[in-house]
């Protein structure tokens, strides 16, 4: 597993960590499975969306502030319950496949962390979970005493 630190620098904010979260799975060596991101704070959120125009990072929030969630008169008293709600309403994990080491994302897609209760350093985990081929192969290597070349 890594642990990437994302920086904000405002209340709310869409920030793209698609170069980053590609980075830990070629650190992580696993070239086909899942890639889990999750984000462990309860006023953040992990989305994947458009990455080729700016607008649409601005759109979501504009979209999430149309719920008017500031006008609602929340229990919590730190304030920052809408903050809450965004990061439910958004989900704090993502999971993504990954083929030949790559992530399989549409042509559009960016993994974005979403800020909601900003600015502040937060931390984004990344794991990946190998395929069951590569696993049985190893398997096979360690039981055999044989390098990669078995028949499976």
């Amino acid at each position: 597993m890594k642990t990437l630190s994302v920086t904000t620098r405002a209340n709310q904010e869409l920030v793209d960590i698609t170069g980053e979260v590609q980075g830990a799975v070629r650190d992580l060596g696993i070239e086909d499975g899942v890639c889990f991101i999750y984000t462990p704070h309860t006023t953040a959120a992990i989305t994947i969306n458009e990455n080729a125009d700016p607008d649409v990072k601005r759109d979501i929030l504009k979209g999430l502030d149309h719920f008017q969630l500031e006008k609602v008169d929340f229990a919590h008293m730190e304030g920052n319950s809408p903050s809450h709600v965004k990061s439910s309403l958004v989900g704090c994990s993502q999971a993504v496949f990954v083929e030949g080491g790559r992530l399989l994302l549409g042509t559009w897609q960016g993994i974005y962390f979403c800020e909601f209760d900003g600015p502040r350093t937060r931390k984004v985990l990344v794991k990946v979970l190998g395929g069951a081929e590569p696993c049985r192969k190893k398997a096979l290597q360690r039981k055999t005493g044989r390098g990669g070349d078995n028949q499976l």
